[in-house]
């Protein structure tokens, strides 16, 4: 249920009667007011939806909104029922704030009636989720109560904990509970935010039930009877009360030392509660067990004519809850009484209840599911309405559902019929891998494995198996013989293949030699066999292989495969044709046309709601503006393409090192380290070479930005290794060379340096790419002022700012710039750095700006050779780089007002960097850090 703050009943339950939880619901409460969320975990019966409902009234009038939810076991198979419960209420009100193709997802996952667009993209519906409860708490604090998360529909499941993980600092906490036995909360642990205390509950202690059964009126036993319930229950309150409730309703007690009276399984208590009811409320019961969401109304189309009397007789023996479940609903007071009720009836009146559900139920992926319970054996028809309902859970967006439905069509499915059998687990197999249930669907693949024959079933069987490994395609290396023989001669099949092994050649080779022999054979395989969309798709790989490694053919291939016919999917996919065209426009220094290729291919995909291309588009769109000096643009449209990339799982390396190379050029240099490190660590742990190599340039650069040439030496000649093993040859690619030789200037490694630019150079002269030989004339000017040769270096750098600044590389300019400016200080003639800070403003390149404003404030040693390090110096190295500006600017004297306006920080800023400075050099204020200026100037 859906709550709203001014629309919420007053609480029924009182903290002060949750019996035996004091400190739990202290360090739960504690949480919740620290802006945490909680997760209550134990068996069946420990009091976690009692906690949890007098946590969410004692804590829940903070919030604005309260969002609800309650699952049972019966509900599971059904996708979006937790999310109607949860969203239902309040999506007219946030409709309106989404997007359109998220609008359309919630709305059809909420209705089942909206057309929905997920069946080319799953990913809108989880962003609808997210950005609905975003838009929530724009509004005001929201909590979100949601109790039994084991009985979650998988699709519910999947989508909160989708967002769960990604809601930040957003104001939305959750309060949660799920059944566990033992220590396996994990999984849901790590579908909650990252700040949720999960709290267990644990058996109550003698005094605790004896106190339990007097509140609830119990208080005519004796002790012995007390401690006799105790041990039985194993201090389970559920347990203990149900069998007070049954020694109270027993005329006769129990003698001291007799056992109790019932069985010491709830199951059995549940039995013997049942022998209470008449055979028609029994009957009625058993309907409403083996329901998804049973209502007076469902019971009554299903042929219960007395369900409310037959009810009303369950609910006075405690069967049902009193209170009602959503409108008209019915609820079992425990999963367990109605799981132990369907388990106790006879087959036949089991195949009973789910023949009559499936006529009455509205929903028709439940009515395909009773169908299917109601049936003993194969049969076509029941079989194709069980597909059919696969396709519109598949639709929905909710693939778990359509894998478990697509199994169920697999196993009515005659031998002989039409699909066979195992097209239906092998379709099941893939909506498990849409889902991430890799395991399920790999195992699947292997059972279809073990008995198919067809070329065609086998293939399809062994593209499941080789891409539920993922990244790690170096664990089914040896399946690949095996899929080739498989796919015989068959030029469709074999296509296929070889597209996979292309991607192999890359992931688990690291050779951009192998991986384009692989894609231009799928290529040709595919055209022979008719199928387009792999040929495009191959040739798209291809050219993008061909241009990262300097092949001539590169623009030839590319034509190919922009040729047409031309297929809409692969026309703005991310690995498609315009993709290839666009690296191939950056590269050759055609920016404007690079710029207007991704702005439509980025226009296309949000119309498509293709989320994952989305995601690289902005990633592409803001590399294009850094290269064009639009720094500020870039570092916008950066921050947004990793914000999706975090919310939706997809390119988050890739976008987390576009993102560092934007922050230490336009943004927060710190930042751009750590980002830099993040994406080091997933290419690493993907055992991706070649995003690693990117990922480290970023590193490389970001440490030369920060004042650390020694560190971006030791990430940039890692570039350069893993490029030179790759066969990646184009200098165009990550321009890192210029940066490597400037930094080995920094340290004094001249020598190598000119080597680098030399090797760098050859390329570019092959390839044509001006932009990179401009700033290899920037870098080799460098050199030269480092040998002595400062006139040869002045001419130089003047002539790469200029062809530069042509070519519009705007931060490449301003960067050339403020390198001449550096080296004409100290001698006759104009020394400003007016030049060089215009042209940083203009590109908003606030670092680089700050190191202009630094140069500019005082005397510094001519570049490019190392000045030798001072005292204080050594004092502020184990400092980061925002740290020892700050001090250094305290050394000079200056105010905090007076740093933050020169490194363009507030002064909330400067105050806690100067903190972490105090710490980490052992001092108590700025005064000693004065003292040490002072050392420095004895010295």
């Amino acid at each position: 249920m859906t709550v709203r703050r001014d629309f919420q009943e007053p609480a029924r339950c009182r903290p002060d009667l949750v019996i035996g939880r004091d400190e739990l619901f202290t360090a739960a409460r504690e949480q919740l007011t620290g802006g945490g969320s909680v997760l209550l975990h134990g068996p069946a019966g420990i009091g976690k939806s009692t906690v949890l409902r007098a946590l969410a009234a004692d804590y829940g009038e903070t919030a604005r909104t309260v969002l609800r939810c309650s699952a049972t076991e019966s509900e599971s198979h059904l996708p979006f029922l937790a999310l109607a419960d949860l969203f239902g209420l309040v999506l007219d009100e946030v409709a309106g704030k989404l997007p359109a193709a998220q609008r359309s997802a919630l709305e059809s996952a909420l209705t089942g009636r909206a057309e929905s667009t997920l069946l080319h993209d799953g990913l809108a519906l989880r962003l609808a989720v997210l950005s609905a409860l975003r838009a929530l708490a724009a509004e005001g604090p929201v909590l979100l109560v949601a109790d039994d998360l084991q009985w979650l529909d998988s699709a519910s499941a999947e989508l909160l904990g989708f967002a769960a993980r990604r809601l930040g600092d957003t104001p939305v906490q959750l309060l949660c509970a799920v059944r566990t036995e033992g220590q396996e909360y994990d999984r849901h642990l790590r579908a909650s935010p990252p700040d949720t205390l999960a709290i267990r509950l644990n058996p109550l202690g003698l005094a605790q039930v004896s106190t339990l059964l007097g509140h609830r009126g119990y208080t005519d036993l004796p002790r012995s009877t007390v401690r006799e319930i105790h041990r039985t229950s194993g201090g389970n309150p559920l347990f203990a009360l149900e069998l007070g409730r049954a020694l109270g309703e027993n005329p006769v007690p129990p003698r001291p030392g007799e056992p109790l009276p019932v069985p010491t399984s709830l199951r059995a208590l549940v039995l013997s509660r049942l022998d209470m009811l008449s055979e028609e409320a029994r009957r009625t019961l058993l309907v409403a067990s083996a329901g998804a969401r049973p209502t007076p109304a469902l019971l009554h189309a299903a042929g219960r004519e007395h369900a409310e009397a037959e009810m009303a007789q369950a609910a006075a023996l405690g069967l049902l809850s009193t209170e009602p479940e959503g409108p008209a609903g019915v609820r079992f007071a425990h999963p367990l009484i109605s799981a132990a009720l369907y388990a106790e009836a006879p087959a036949h009146e089991r195949r009973a209840a789910h023949a009559a559900l499936s006529t009455a139920a509205s929903d028709p992926i439940e009515r395909a599911r009773h169908l299917a319970l109601a049936t003993i054996g194969t049969d076509p028809e029941v079989a194709g309405r069980l597909a059919d309902a696969a396709a519109q859970a598949r639709d929905r967006g909710a693939p778990s559902v359509a894998a478990s439905l697509g199994l169920l069509a697999a196993r009515h499915t005659p031998a002989d019929g039409e699909p066979h059998p195992d097209d239906r687990r092998l379709q099941a197999a893939e909506d498990a891998i849409t889902a991430g249930e890799v395991d399920l669907a790999r195992d699947i693949a292997r059972e279809v494995l073990t008995r198919a024959t067809a070329p065609a079933e086998r293939v399809r069987a062994w593209e499941v198996v080789i891409e539920a490994a993922g990244q790690s395609l170096g664990d089914v290396d040896a399946v690949f013989p095996q899929v080739l023989a498989d796919a015989g001669d068959d030029p469709r099949l074999l296509a296929l293949v070889h597209y996979r092994l292309a991607w192999r050649g890359l992931i688990v080779e690291g050779d951009f030699r192998t991986a384009r022999t692989e894609a231009a054979h799928a290529a040709d395989l595919a055209a022979r066999g008719g199928d387009r969309r792999t040929e495009l798709m191959a040739l798209s790989f291809q050219a993008s292989t061909e241009t990262l490694m300097g092949h001539p053919d590169a623009p030839a291939t590319i034509r190919k495969a922009l040729a047409e016919p031309q297929d809409p999917y692969v026309a703005c996919h991310h690995n498609g044709a315009g993709m290839a065209r666009f690296r191939w426009l950056l590269m050759t220094d055609q920016l404007p046309e690079a710029r207007t290729t991704i702005t439509g291919l980025l226009r296309e995909v949000r119309r498509r709601g293709m989320v994952e291309s989305e995601v690289h588009f902005h990633r592409f769109l803001a590399e294009t503006e850094l290269r064009t000096g639009h720094c500020g643009r870039a570092l916008d449209l950066a921050r947004e393409s990793l914000r999706l990339a975090r919310d939706s799982g997809i390119g988050l390396g890739a976008s987390a090192m576009l993102a560092s190379f934007t922050e230490a050029s336009a943004g927060d240099v710190e930042r751009a380290l750590a980002l830099a490190g993040e994406a080091v660590a997933t290419a690493e742990e993907d055992g991706d070479q070649m995003y690693l190599s990117r990922a480290l340039g970023a590193l490389g650069y970001a440490q030369l930005v920060s004042g650390n040439p020694a560190g971006a030496v030791t990430s940039l000649r890692r570039v350069r290794e893993l490029e030179l093993g790759l066969g990646i040859t184009d200098p165009g690619r990550g321009r890192w060379q210029a940066d490597l030789a400037e930094a080995l200037v920094q340290v004094g490694e001249t020598g190598e340096a000119q080597d680098v630019i030399d090797v760098a150079r050859e390329h570019a002269l092959r390839l044509g790419r001006e932009s990179v030989l401009a700033i290899l004339d920037r870098a080799e000017a460098l050199v030269r002022a480092a040998r002595g040769d400062e006139e040869a270096a002045l001419a130089q750098l003047t002539s790469a700012q200029d062809r530069l600044a042509k070519l519009g590389h705007g931060l490449e300019e301003a960067r050339a710039a403020f390198a001449l400016a550096r080296l004409r200080t100290g001698r006759p003639g104009p020394t400003s750095y007016d030049e060089a800070a215009r042209l940083f403003r203009r590109c908003r390149a606030l670092p680089w700006l700050r190191q202009v404003e630094a140069a500019a404030a005082g005397p510094v040693a001519a570049p490019p050779a190392a000045a030798p390090r001072d005292t204080a110096l050594d004092a502020l190295e184990g400092l980061a780089a925002m740290e020892r500006q700050v001090a250094a600017l305290v050394m000079e004297g200056a105010t905090n007002r007076e740093i933050a306006a020169r490194l363009f920080i507030s002064v909330k800023t400067v105050e806690a960097t100067l903190t972490r400075v105090y710490r980490k050099l052992g001092i108590r204020s700025r005064v000693d850090i004065v003292r040490l200026a002072a050392g420095r100037h004895a010295n």
